[in-house]
């Protein structure tokens, strides 16, 4: 752990850089749309624009890491990352503006790839779901901290009344995105000093590079029989794009795409994005402001459960903390969802609504945030990893952008409100927390095994062994 711990709190700064630019728009919106006048399908491409640049991120980071390392592939995002927070805080138009946005979301999906097969690959299978699971907590830490910085660029002009309102519309927007130029120029510096993934290096014949990196991540033994491991496995692979559609992976790679999709329909964003609209009815009859109380709820559950996860996820295995965490999602959906439908009035509903939201953000923390992402990152061979990456990956953040697309128009449909009364969005991830349930019945337990194990479950007909 002295030897691993350094090198994957490094690695996972990737992950606390995608949080960042995923939630720092949360705080500059408002400031965005009055300083460009922004329409409402504008203000939608704002803050959208990101999650088509992850897509199109993870689409590239497969070859790249599959031919170049994977420590190259997480310097590029943090080139995309500086590039982005200096090109984000300087626009004088919108367009430039998301275009920078997206270069940034570019570098998300890299980061969302590269980052936890990069500690999937170098750490001993023993230890692996924890540490794949602190590049979770990195990502909601990334997404707080983003909370507290606004806010406090927000109120440090905020004595100066009108001024300061101003002072936020032309410059204090600028400051929130600058934030993130400090910590993306720090990762770039680090990642220099990371060793090479070791599964790479014997791709690559440099056997001695990878024994010494094995040594020193578990001893001469384990380094010995994993080398052997990896080599028996990569005679196997050719690492093409055919391999990766072969039949014997066809199984895997649809379970990927999947549990990618699910994380998603299941409504987690809809919460991160559109958590001030459902609390609406709280602030007015608390006076508690409910975007703050939002960010506290989201974020301070989500990450708490993390750590839960982290603990558990080496013991239980990664399917029963996806089974019970599913579950749990899908009652507190229904209950947000019959509390939707049937309150007396947006107040009741509230009052009433926050006991659920944080059963189910509790739950997402606990499960299918962080063990989607073990997963992923265990179930491939190593010649085809960053190329199924990639693909998962990409389900993932086109199924981001459908959520969040999606849910303002079943929200505020009137043939949906009239008959359900705001509750259908919840009715429907439900639903796909119960596809979810049954689609864990196909993946098989990974726990304590190495990758190479893991892959030798796939060799008869792409069906567990």
């Amino acid at each position: 752990m002295g030897y691993l711990l350094p090198v994957c709190l490094v690695a996972t700064l990737g992950g606390l850089l995608f949080g960042y630019d995923t939630g720092v728009i949360s705080g500059a919106i408002e400031p965005l749309t009055a300083k460009f006048s922004l329409t409402p399908e504008l203000k939608g491409w704002v803050s959208a624009c990101v999650l088509l640049g992850c897509a199109g991120g993870v689409l590239a980071v497969g070859p790249i890491s599959d031919r170049f390392g994977r420590r190259l592939a997480m310097m590029l995002a943090a080139i995309m990352f500086l590039v982005s927070a200096i090109g984000t805080a300087l626009p004088e138009s919108v367009t430039a503006f998301n275009l920078f946005r997206i270069l940034g979301g570019i570098g998300i999906g890299i980061a969302s790839i590269s980052t936890p097969m990069y500690i999937a690959e170098i750490v001993p299978g023993a230890i692996r779901g924890r540490m794949v699971a602190v590049n979770q907590i990195a990502i909601a830490s990334g997404i707080a901290l983003t909370a507290f910085v606004n806010y406090f660029i927000a109120k440090s002009h905020a004595g100066d009344l009108d001024g300061g309102q101003r002072w936020l519309i032309e410059t204090g927007w600028r400051w929130m995105f600058a934030t993130g130029i400090a910590p993306s120029a720090v990762f770039a510096a680090l990642i220099p000093f990371l060793p090479e993934s070791p599964r790479w290096l014997i791709e690559r014949n440099k056997d001695d590079r990878a024994h010494a990196i094995l040594a020193k991540a578990a001893g001469e033994d384990f380094a010995r029989a994993e080398a052997a491991g990896i080599r028996e496995s990569l005679a196997r692979e050719k690492g093409t794009w055919s391999e990766l559609f072969s039949r014997s992976l066809a199984l895997p790679l649809f379970l990927g795409i999947a549990l990618a999709v699910l994380q998603q329909v299941t409504g987690i964003n809809v919460f991160m994005y559109f958590g001030a609209t459902i609390f609406k009815g709280m602030s007015q009859s608390t006076g508690v402001d409910a975007g703050l109380l939002t960010q506290i709820i989201i974020n301070g559950s989500c990450m708490l459960f993390t750590i839960v996860a982290i603990a558990t996820v080496d013991k239980w295995g990664r399917k029963p903390l996806m089974l019970i965490g599913s579950a749990g999602m899908f009652v507190a959906l229904i209950a947000m969802g019959l509390i939707a439908q049937f309150s007396a009035s947006p107040a009741q509903v509230g009052n009433w609504m926050l006991a659920p939201i944080i059963v189910y953000i509790a739950c997402f923390g606990l499960s299918v945030g962080p063990v989607v992402w073990v997963i992923l990152s265990e179930i491939y061979p190593t010649a085809v990893r960053g190329r199924a990456l990639g693909i998962a990956t990409c389900a993932l953040w086109l199924a981001d952008f459908a959520v969040t697309q999606t849910f303002p128009m079943m929200d505020e449909n009137p043939w949906l409100v009239e008959h359900f009364r705001h509750a259908f969005p919840f009715y429907l991830y439900g639903f796909f927390c119960l596809v979810l349930i049954g689609v864990m019945k196909f993946v098989p337990e990974t726990k304590g095994k190495s990758l190479e194990q893991i892959e030798a479950m796939w060799r008869r007909h792409g069906e567990p062994v």
